[in-house]
């Protein structure tokens, strides 16, 4: 009773029918799309797939072209192939049902219930009810589409849109959805891996587990909740409270499943995996991946306490969230406090002045007339390394935030990560005050040099003051900040702090 991920991958291929292949070769073939992939996340056998192009009518509403198809099944591996008519462009819905022949692996640890069944062994395979279903959508010039409970959530959540299921609502859907459990910008067009088989897998990315183990949370919730009979019904459950409100439980209250306990699951989760693979590479990834639940259960509950919220956010800020790929040419000003925390005692606070260093490849900010523009920005950086180095103190003075308060994770974190931490800004760099509703996130640049930071992570969640980047190679890692305001604006970069791994 877990999620499935659904491989879509379009290359023009002939396709055939129940017609003979000879009188078939003597004619024009009409262009096709083949997709195929794997249903994985556990392993989905004999489940039944359907594909359909997402098409506008006249008034520019996006919704599925249903044609007449029979479902394909996967396979016992979970590999299935598809033939859609017409050629590899534009957006597809893909659809997952069970039926009595469909089974799933189980990859929850140590066991899934069921009800009214005996339980069912970590990595054994076990029967999905007839209600079971998951969705996901996508680009078919792009090589995967995911299906998973969150895939499924982003889709529900796009439906709401007043144009349907358009790629613009799907985008900013997934964009939510990642949002909503912390997860890296396009976490959700990754390829869980099978949670089962993890020791065979050392090249996957702990993003890649963290999408896997937040998928596995919700059948993980059918162990621990007596109302819960299957995955079926919290996915029911969850997509019912997307569907009527745009939103999801964040704390819950004893009825509706909760975001709160579904990232708690998670957490757990990771933590008990850590026990069943034999991988020294595979559980320090899963540390880390317990690390990022474990802070991200700890922002929910803060939030939650400080404003007495109900509901997760539904997205609608988090326009511009993406990096320096969309309205790179002006500044949101803003003043934001960062650090890298690590393994030791040793630190040093630096003021700056803002710097006009950007990410490699966008545009430098355009601060003339602007009215985000005109103040400095301020760094309070504390940086603690395994090396007793710190980052010296460049004497410039600027005007002062509240100092950021260090912090130390529960669980070490691994050697090859740091450990980024700031304080969201409160007024713009021309001293214009900044509501929280107006910051959409932030982005976190770093690279092995200062003046190259080529790699790059977005945050869109303003709530969110901390960030583990891991899989750092051995060298010196430097980091910076910026901040991302709701009408796309970014911050200049904040003091580049660094890491000796």
């Amino acid at each position: 009773m877990l999620p499935a991920v659904v491989l879509l991958s379009g290359c023009g291929l002939d396709i055939s029918g129940d017609e003979d292949t000879a009188t078939q070769s003597s004619v024009t073939a009409e262009p096709t799309v083949q997709i195929a992939g794997a249903a994985v996340k556990g392993v989905i056998q004999q489940g039944l797939v359907v594909a359909n192009r997402l098409i506008a009518d006249k008034d520019g509403i996006y919704a599925p072209q249903r044609q007449a198809a029979k479902p394909v099944l996967t396979a016992d591996d979970g590999s299935y192939e598809w033939q859609l008519r017409g050629k590899a462009e534009g957006w597809a819905l893909v659809e997952l049902t069970a039926d009595g022949g469909t089974r799933m692996i189980c990859d929850v640890v140590p066991q899934c219930d069921q009800a009214g069944g005996a339980a069912v062994a970590f990595g054994q395979s076990m029967p999905l009810d007839s209600n079971f279903s998951l969705r996901g959508a996508g680009d078919l010039r792009m090589e995967t589409v995911n299906l998973t409970p969150l895939t499924h959530l982003a889709v529900t959540l796009a439906e709401r849109s007043g144009d349907g299921l358009s790629p613009v609502a799907i985008s900013n859907a997934y964009t939510t959805v990642e949002t909503w459990f912390g997860l890296p910008a396009g976490a959700l067009r990754l390829t869980p891996p099978d949670l089962t088989n993890l020791d065979e897998m050392t090249g996957v990315s702990a993003d890649a587990i963290q999408v896997a183990i937040a998928n596995a949370a919700f059948l993980a919730l059918v162990n621990d909740n007596a109302q819960w009979d299957s995955i079926s019904d919290v996915l029911a459950d969850v997509s019912s409270q997307v569907s009527a409100d745009g939103q999801i439980s964040v704390m819950g209250d004893g009825t509706n499943v909760a975001l709160a306990d579904l990232v708690s699951a998670a957490a757990l989760q990771s933590s008990e995996l850590q026990n069943a693979v034999d991988s020294s590479v595979i559980s320090q990834r899963l540390a880390v991946v317990e690390h990022r639940n474990v802070q991200r259960f700890k922002t929910i509950a803060d939030v939650n306490e400080e404003s007495n919220a109900d509901v997760a956010d539904s997205g609608d800020t988090t326009d511009g969230t993406t990096g320096g790929d969309e309205t790179a040419g002006t500044d949101s000003g803003s003043t934001t406090d960062t650090s890298t925390d690590t393994s030791t005692d040793t630190s040093t606070d630096t003021s700056t002045g803002s710097t006009d260093e950007q990410v490699a490849g966008t545009t430098e900010p355009d601060t003339s007339g602007d009215s985000t523009s005109g103040g400095d920005t301020t760094t309070d950086t504390t940086t603690d390394t395994t090396t007793d180095e710190t980052v010296a103190d460049t004497g410039t003075d600027t005007e002062t935030s509240e100092p950021v308060t260090e912090t130390t994770p529960e669980e070490t974190a691994p050697a090859n990560t740091a450990l980024l931490s700031w304080t969201a800004p409160l007024t713009r760099e021309n001293g214009d005050s900044l509501a929280m509703g107006e910051i959409a996130g932030f982005e976190v640049v770093y690279g092995t040099s200062a003046e190259n930071l080529d790699q790059s992570l977005a945050i869109g969640d303003a709530s969110v003051d901390e960030l583990l980047v891991d899989e750092l190679t051995e060298g010196t890692w430097y980091f910076a900040i910026r901040t991302l305001d709701t009408d796309g604006n970014r911050s200049r970069l904040s003091e580049v702090v660094y890491k000796q791994i």
